[in-house]
């Protein structure tokens, strides 16, 4: 279901920007499983429908079914169950695995230089990717004169340029508006 699918997406980004903070992937991986299960269960989706159970219990129930939760869990649960969406358990733990392959997996670039760059330079450029992107950048180098100087780079969807020619083209427009 798309929509299932679209409603757990910012909460699975938060739960995985929460646990590569606290260092705590593995944990919080294993945690969201166990709750997934829980809350696709019968017997938990009656209670969690059930509108006599307030969001606190809710939370503690689901607390209490999982050994060491942090604060930043319990902190998860408490945002679900305001808005009840208990029952998008079962695809943010489907979609947690995904962000974890996601940020360890490596990103190509595609650097296009007016001139042909040497290794020190390229190494300088894949470091400075590295910290802006937090992922290994696998560099794809050609030459391209027109750009007259500097360099444009595609990681993605993403493109940085720094070129001359860029940098003209901007200044033009600017002039022009």
């Amino acid at each position: 279901m798309a929509e299932l699918s679209t409603i757990a997406r910012p909460y699975a980004e938060a739960a995985f920007a929460a646990a590569v903070e606290g260092g705590t992937l593995t944990p919080w991986a294993e945690a969201l499983d166990a709750l997934a299960a829980f809350a696709a269960s019968d017997s938990m989706s009656d209670v969690v429908s059930d509108p006599r159970v307030t969001s606190d219990q809710k939370v503690a129930l689901f607390v209490s079914l999982v050994p060491a939760v942090d604060a930043g869990l319990r902190n998860l649960l408490a945002a679900l169950a305001e808005h009840g969406r208990f029952g998008v358990l079962p695809e943010l733990a489907a979609q947690f695995p995904a962000l974890q392959i996601a940020h360890a997996a490596s990103a190509d670039a595609q650097v296009v230089s007016a001139f042909p760059l040497g290794d020190a330079t390229l190494a300088s450029l894949v470091v400075s990717l590295e910290k802006r992107f937090g992922r290994k950048i696998v560099p794809h180098v050609s030459v391209d004169p027109a750009l007259i100087g500097g360099v444009t780079v595609r990681v993605g969807d993403e493109v940085i340029d720094a070129s001359v020619r860029g940098r003209l083209a901007a200044m033009d427009a600017a002039l022009r508006n």
